[in-house]
């Protein structure tokens, strides 16, 4: 009945239209109703509920997403996006569809600078897209692949999306970004591979090779923009900062090289930049903070245990329970966008994977890898809806051309259940 509640609650205000953030409070308020009135609760109280809302928002690592956030816009506006996209075209540009290559060669580099699948997305598809048709490319395969390469982000680290989940199921977030460096490049590579095999069929005449003097100069321009995912991941490998302290370092980073070595972002384009990454912070904030609601009254309603229940059957056999709730969460994906999702499920499938002794880093990587897959997925599909903006077309013949990729990713998100030392190997090597 509590279940029952719960789904009843939260897909009933969705389904009248109500935002997200908006239907986990009413579904916190109506688990609360529940359970004072079955006497799990003593009573109702509303202080209860202002109180975990405040609670779930003020928490020291989630000030890491504003300023992850903030460096995203300052890397868009300062030429650090551009000359990523110079520096792979410097290299691969002049191979057999080049310009693929170059799309998923920027956004595994971009991903290592923002942790923003949107952002990454957006500013790919305007720098790529009208190069792409003019070049001769198909419009919508060219969309498909830009999309598959901005879903990359939410994995390789900095991620908001791990941040997120390592706040919510309460797991290393330095563990998780280490963790995560390994599929995010498998997923690059698996798009790579399935660009290789649809390229063959377009005739389009590559770019001629630039001159090795014209590379290193390519090359040197976009190094400051490569050095900013080494100084990251360097720093919290040898402890020098944390995640958090990251996110600052990234943010000023990315406004100092912007401001004062390419010279492109202004002063008069900061307070656009701030608010826009004060905007999006706030939508998040707000989710976390409605979801923080929720998660408190699911466990005290015992939910987590009665899915445990449910899936006590397979909890024996750590691969099949892995794959039962991979293929759950794909379906999810389809209908709910990335944050709403980790915060729904993180606190019922957590309980769940630590009684089957899964490693809580390894569940947390493929759930968010899951749930990065879900934004190229219609109907909700944020990352594809980006794409058919910048595109011009619908999101129909955006699905068509995303279709390979979608697959080529599903099968590496199934190929590390199958394979958990492809994650927990290089995490153990690179904690030493």
């Amino acid at each position: 009945m509590t279940v029952g509640v719960f789904l009843f609650s939260l897909l009933g205000a969705m389904g009248i239209g109500m935002p997200i953030a908006y239907a986990l409070l009413v579904c916190g308020l109506a688990l609360m109703g529940y359970l004072a009135a079955t006497g799990v609760l003593p009573a109702f109280d509303s202080q209860i509920l202002a109180q975990r809302f405040v609670d779930g928002a003020d928490n020291f690592p989630l000030l890491a997403v504003p300023f992850f956030l903030l460096a995203g816009e300052f890397m868009n506006a300062g030429g650090l996006s551009r000359r990523i996209v110079n520096l792979a075209m410097a290299w691969v540009g002049h191979f057999r569809g080049g310009l693929g290559y170059v799309a998923v060669l920027a956004a595994v580099i971009m991903a290592s600078l923002s942790g923003s699948a949107v952002a990454d997305t957006a500013a790919l598809a305007a720098l790529l897209i009208p190069m792409m048709k003019q070049a001769g490319y198909q419009v919508n395969r060219s969309a498909g692949l830009i999309s598959a390469g901005g879903i990359i982000a939410p994995v390789i680290p900095p991620s908001i999306g791990m941040i997120v989940f390592g706040v919510a199921g309460n797991v290393s977030i330095t563990k998780l970004f280490l963790a995560g460096i390994v599929p995010g490049i498998l997923m690059g590579v698996a798009i790579g591979a399935t660009w290789w095999w649809l390229a063959r069929r377009e005739n389009v005449q590559p770019a001629p090779r630039m001159p090795m003097v014209q590379r290193l100069k390519v090359t040197a321009e976009g190094g400051f923009a490569v050095a900013l995912p080494v100084v990251i991941l360097g720093g919290m490998k040898f402890g020098v900062f944390t995640p958090t302290e990251a996110a600052v370092v990234a943010a000023v980073y990315s406004f100092a090289v912007g401001m004062f070595i390419y010279r492109e972002l202004k002063v008069r384009e900061l307070y656009a930049l701030v608010l826009a990454a004060g905007k999006t912070t706030a939508v998040v904030m707000f989710l976390v903070a409605a979801a923080m609601v929720s998660a408190w009254l699911i466990t005290v309603a015992n939910i987590p245990t009665e899915v445990a229940n449910l899936l006590s059957p397979f909890v024996g056999n750590k691969t099949l329970l892995m794959f039962i709730i991979m293929v759950l969460i794909v379906v999810v994906g389809t209908a709910l966008d990335f944050t709403p999702t980790v915060l729904i499920l993180t606190p019922v499938l957590m309980p769940v994977v630590l009684k089957a002794g899964i490693d809580p880093v390894y569940f947390g990587v493929l759930f968010i890898m899951n749930n990065a897959i879900g934004l190229i997925t219609p109907p909700v599909g944020t990352v594809l809806n980006v794409v058919c903006g910048v595109a011009r077309i619908t999101m129909d013949d955006a699905f068509k051309g995303v279709m390979p990729f979608f697959l080529a990713q599903l099968a590496v998100l199934f190929l590390l259940v199958l394979f958990p030392d492809l994650v927990l190997v290089p995490l153990k090597f690179l904690m030493r």
